[in-house]
Parts: C-alpha cells; structure tokens; sequence
C-alpha cells in the first residue's frame, strides 16, 4: 500500500498573493481545512485553518473594525503561510506517512514527485480511509478472529486451505498483534458466519469471535 493509493489528488491551491480572507473563502467552500501554496507549479508553504487563526487579530484588540478590515485584506498567504513543510513521495509505504505525521504531529503531509511537483496530499482523513478500505468495513459478509496460540510457519496458509475447502473466500486478513496473543482478524465473502466458524473448528483452530458485518448504509 502505498501514499499514491490514499492520497487526495483533486487539490485546491493558492499562490502566495492570495489575500487571507480569500484563502479562507475557499476553504469555507470546498469544505477543506489547508491549502498547498503553488508559485509557478512549485510547492512554496502551506496555510491552514489553524495558521489562519493564530495570524488574525484577537478578540482583545483594540483596533477598529474597520482597521481589521483593512488589516486582513492586507495580509497575504505567503505573510503567513508555514514554508518549511514535511513532504512525502507518492511511492512511499502508508506506513512511512502515518509514522511521519504522528512523529512529527501534523495532520497533513503534501505528496511531491521526484521533480518535486505536487501531486496530492495524504491527511488524517485519508488514513481513516485508508483503514476502513484495508479493513473491508463496507464490504458485508461475515467477520472472524482466530487466535495463534504459538508461531507456526504457514499457520496462515492452513487457515486459507481450511476456508477455501468449503468455497470461503477471504476479502481481507489482518493480523492483531497484542501484547499477550496474536489474532488473524479476517473477512470473509459469505453471510454463513455459523458455517465458517464450523469449518475453522473442525480444523483445529480456536475462533475467538464470528459474527456478521453488515456494510454501512
């Protein structure tokens, strides 16, 4: 899995001249929290929601409204915008992207090619994504976890070969590595919860938990 399968690449940027109140224009209407900021086709800083706020004058101050006004319509993108920005490669791991963002705590990471073009960004939201689609959330059918009682080399090949001798399918597998036990964590394309349990039984595994998943509405 990589960044590229994740990421957001329908982007809405601006360039450093953008006045403040319209960058937050745009986000308002497309429903997003951050902006790339682009100077000829190259990624120079990044303004977000957040930055935005912390720029804009405090309730406390003792200038007019209208002097606020004028102040913001003022202020530019590239005044306030972060510039030193953690990017990552649209080829790197999921994995090297969620590490990096909660490393370095940040909700955003730009996606820059080898030519440094911007062609995406990965956010918290996508990960979420990320994980409901690798999870098989929406899929239907039914869920199952099957405790490794010890580490035996082909232990998930047998589950398989268990399955797949009474025309299972598995959609998805995880592995649930906790600090005493492993479970294999699976989906599997049928509404027979009751008949898969039977058949990992019946080959010796221990089922900790079959139960039907039905897809989201």
């Amino acid at each position: 899995m990589s960044v590229s399968d994740f990421m957001t690449k329908d982007l809405v940027t601006v360039t450093p001249d953008v006045r403040i109140n319209d960058a937050v224009d745009l986000m308002k209407d497309h429903n997003i929290h951050r902006l790339p900021v682009v100077d000829n086709g190259r990624l120079v800083g990044l303004v977000t929601q957040g930055i935005i706020e912390a720029a804009m004058p405090s309730k406390a101050t003792s200038l007019s409204v209208y002097e606020v006004n004028y102040l913001l319509n003022k202020t530019t993108v590239q005044d306030v915008m972060e510039k030193s920005v953690l990017t990552i490669a649209p080829g790197a791991l999921l994995e090297d992207a969620v590490y990096k963002m909660r490393h370095y705590n940040i909700g955003v990471l730009p996606v820059l090619s080898d030519a440094d073009k911007l062609e995406g960004i990965i956010t918290n939201n996508d990960i979420f994504n990320a994980f409901l689609d690798i999870s098989g959330y929406s899929l239907g059918g039914t869920r199952v976890s099957v405790k490794i009682n010890q580490d035996e080399v082909g232990f998930l090949a047998k589950v398989g070969d268990a399955l797949a001798q009474h025309h299972y399918n598995i959609l998805t597998l995880v592995v649930n590595r906790r600090p005493t036990e492993k479970i294999v964590q699976m989906h599997i394309d049928t509404t027979d919860s009751e008949g898969v349990q039977a058949a990992l039984e019946a080959a010796g595994f221990e089922v900790v938990q079959a139960e039907l998943s039905d897809a989201p509405r």
